[in-house]
């Protein structure tokens, strides 16, 4: 339906999706806020559970897509290929919603995000590993590749969740001087909503999402094919971009209202739970996903687990010199991520 229309009106039909989903976004950060107020969850659980979720529902689309239509290139490209442009959001978050007060870091430093951040260098590992098993190597409809993802997860937010309240370190986990959040106008107004209230806006938001993000994905994919981008440089530049543009919203949201934790973990949330969708892509489509995966897709699996760890170091350090309004460990991130795309662009055109 979008690649019979003409490049123009792709271009508005995007930027209005991309409007929608930043209005969604809003919401679904000071809902999730007031959600994990209310039902004791912790700033960190919430974002790595509803927010990471919430804001990966296009990507769930598109994998759910993918699969059934046997199409698992592109829900290879959309898992792997996302974490790493998604990781650079933080360099965003960093540079436009702290400003010159800190580096995001030093503000958000805690021992959980340490481990939501090992959390996804693992389950990315584990995921380099499945692509080099035989297709053939399935029980019961499932990849021994996909089951361990899934579990590994399951088990990281257990872990996480316990870390709340069972670490024996000062202030369970947290950097003695980091900021609480300081609730905003706006945010006050949200908590005097009925809990009823707060779960239909979050709801609503979370299907806006969803749908607006699909409309990225097929403008963005029909914009592509019109300016000659295609393949596993579209998935890892346009789709990536626009598909991300949920943790963009509802991070810069999240730094609005000084809920740095939920900013952090809304990332390092969706970066662990994408890889779990291979368990969802492998039993839609009937054949062993991970297999089928390219030199591009571990690549850029690669790259991800790297700036990962770029991140993790920052939030040990905690480096609260700025330069250019940007940490210094979103500045090594950034540096990376182009060079790594400059590589990616290598790869790809060396076939």
């Amino acid at each position: 339906m979008f690649e019979s229309l003409s490049l123009p009106l792709l271009i508005l039909i995007f930027i209005v999706g991309a409007a929608a989903v930043w209005l969604a976004g809003i919401q679904l950060s000071r809902t999730t806020d007031a959600i994990d107020t209310r039902f004791g969850f912790g700033q960190a659980l919430g974002g790595l559970i509803f927010l990471a979720i919430t804001t990966n529902l296009p990507e769930i689309a598109i994998v759910v897509s993918a699969s059934l239509s046997h199409n698992t290139g592109i829900a290879i490209g959309n898992i792997l290929g996302g974490i790493a442009i998604q990781t650079v959001v933080l360099v965003i978050l960093d540079g436009f919603g702290l400003r010159r007060k800190a580096a995001l870091t030093y503000e958000a430093a805690s021992l959980q995000l340490v481990l939501e951040g090992v959390l996804v260098i693992s389950v990315l590992v584990i995921s380099i590993m499945g692509t080099q098993l035989p297709q053939s190597v399935m029980f019961a409809r499932l990849a021994p590749g996909d089951l361990l993802i899934a579990a590994l997860w399951l088990i990281g937010l257990w872990l996480i969740n316990k870390a709340r309240t069972d670490l024996p370190w000062q202030e369970k986990g947290r950097a003695p001087d980091t900021s609480r959040p300081d609730q905003k106008d706006s945010q006050e107004k949200v908590e005097k909503w009925s809990t009823a209230r707060v779960l239909i806006v979050f709801t609503i938001s979370a299907v806006v999402t969803l749908l607006a993000g699909v409309v990225l994905e097929e403008s963005g994919n029909a914009i592509a094919g019109h300016i000659g981008l295609s393949g596993v440089l579209f998935g890892s530049t346009v789709l990536a971009a626009a598909t991300s543009l949920p943790e963009v919203s509802t991070g810069l949201a999240s730094v609005k209202i000084g809920d740095y934790d939920l900013a952090f973990s809304d990332i390092f949330g969706g970066n662990s739970f994408l890889p779990v969708l291979f368990l969802l892509a492998t039993l839609l489509s009937g054949q062993s996903v991970l297999p089928q995966a390219k030199n591009t897709d571990i690549y850029l699996a690669s790259l991800g687990a790297l700036l990962t760890a770029v991140y993790i170091y920052g939030l040990i350090f905690r480096p609260k010199r700025q330069f250019l309004n940007l940490g210094i460990d979103s500045i090594v991130v950034l540096i990376l991520y182009l060079v790594g795309i400059a590589g990616l662009f290598t790869i790809a055109g060396g076939k």
